[in-house]
């Protein structure tokens, strides 16, 4: 058995009791609550950031779903900042409504694709104007609510002179600019293990 498989399933046992027990039940128990979301009592066990590969998946899951102008209602229809809000809000991150506020959170890095990571967020628009926003979901691509036509996709960066004119810059909500998170759950579990954290 991989080290992979035999770490997954403490791992997971490990969340679900943390999240489902008493508050007593550990060392850390004061800093989780029974209020709190799933995937924040997970990142908060085993990594120093929010794990992108969870941010990832949530995100991901959404494809498919209808758009709709004002809406944030997952598995039914979300708007481009409606998506990234809820989405966030899931790593208790309250992000502002609109996309024009929410591409002013975090800390602005590059438009390089090769300095992207995981969970940053793009943000696009014509002129000075921010319109629209996304979610970098790695491999050069990034999830957002599109339009009413295609709902809820994940797309290739824009290229061109779509990449000059349309996309506006990038946002990191998660560690710092020079800082990298585990790239999955297991990756962190195996630095927090060997540096004793």
């Amino acid at each position: 058995m991989s080290l992979l498989r035999r770490l997954a399933v403490p791992a997971l046992l490990a969340a679900f009791v943390a999240a489902s027990g008493p508050a007593s039940v550990s060392a850390q128990a004061a800093t989780f609550s029974r209020d709190e979301k799933p995937f924040t009592t997970i990142s908060k066990m085993f990594a120093k950031d929010a794990p992108a590969d969870s941010l990832v998946t949530l995100a991901k899951a959404q494809i498919g779903t209808r758009y709709k102008l004002g809406a944030k209602a997952p598995g039914k229809a979300f708007d481009c900042s409606g998506l990234v809000q809820w989405v966030m809000a899931a790593f208790n991150l309250d992000l502002p409504r609109t996309s024009r506020e929410q591409a002013k959170a975090g800390i602005e890095v590059p438009k390089d694709p090769t300095q992207l990571r995981p969970g940053d967020l793009l943000y696009f628009g014509k002129g000075k104007t921010v319109s629209h926003i996304g979610i970098y979901v790695g491999d050069g691509k990034y999830v957002h609510a599109a339009n009413r036509r295609k709902g809820v996709v994940e797309a290739a960066l824009p290229t061109g002179s779509k990449a000059r004119t349309w996309w506006k810059g990038a946002r990191r909500l998660f560690g710092g600019a020079d800082e990298t998170p585990p790239v999955t759950l297991f990756d962190s579990l195996l630095v927090r293990r060997s540096t004793g954290s």
